[in-house]
């Protein structure tokens, strides 16, 4: 049987092509990972594109009613949400009422991976952070704003210049953009909405501190969340922590 030890369910925005990749490479033995895709028929911008994110981001939202409720016949231990900018634009106040729609939705648990990023934050005992983001500025300003709502001051910060469509991105961007937003007094560096997992190791080298990214944080939690509590290598200090 698949998914002996976990199944785990993800919401994940239509166009974005590293969630999947990404939490199949890191997910360990037993542990099953199953999708589910908002819909994006109301929406007039192109996936990914910067121009239209904020309405398209509400979109997806909206569309939660009919997508997550599939994803739960699977029966999933945990479900979560790995659409950081829908957290950003809902704001850190009303994030624990959107995991509790999902739950209602699906009949599973549920987290966001905003929610997760925060408790492996707080795992890693960081207090000052350094964000970097892919995203136009109106929803950057707004993700800055949700991790300083959430405790955290952010001393370090950068946006990915450049960007016209952030699924074409790259593992080097996001190296480049995590050395960009570092500085001295961050305890760690964030990066989401980003193909990271293959630079996380290299960057923790690199800047001798923890790396954190949204997909990362969000299997650690996911697996926590399930009881599964094996340490992952090779994809930051996170996931070695168990």
């Amino acid at each position: 049987m698949l998914g002996w030890r976990a199944r785990i369910g993800v919401l994940v925005p239509p166009g974005n092509p590293t969630v999947e990749p990404e939490l199949y490479r890191m997910a360990p033995p037993g542990v099953s990972i199953h999708f589910a895709r908002l819909d994006s028929s109301s929406s007039a911008s192109a996936p990914g594109a910067h121009g239209g994110m904020e309405d398209r981001t509400q979109a997806y939202v909206d569309s939660l009613p009919a997508v997550a409720p599939v994803l739960g016949a699977v029966n999933p231990a945990i479900v979560a949400l790995a659409f950081t900018a829908a957290s950003y634009s809902n704001g850190f106040a009303r994030e624990a009422a959107l995991a509790d729609r999902i739950a209602s939705l699906t009949g599973s648990p549920a987290l966001t991976a905003a929610q997760a990023i925060l408790a492996a934050l707080e795992h890693l005992g960081v207090k000052r952070l350094a964000l970097g983001t892919p995203y136009p500025e109106s929803i950057s300003a707004m993700g800055r704003a949700y991790w300083e709502a959430a405790g955290l001051t952010v001393v370090g910060y950068a946006r990915l210049i450049g960007v016209t469509n952030i699924y074409d991105e790259s593992e080097e961007r996001a190296y480049r953009l995590a050395r960009q937003a570092d500085v001295p007094d961050a305890d760690a560096v964030l990066l989401s909405g980003l193909p990271t997992i293959g630079v996380l190791e290299l960057l923790e080298r690199d800047l001798g501190k923890p790396v954190v990214s949204s997909n990362q944080a969000l299997l650690w939690r996911a697996l926590r969340m399930a009881g599964v509590r094996e340490p992952v290598p090779g994809f930051g200090r996170l996931l070695v922590a168990g």
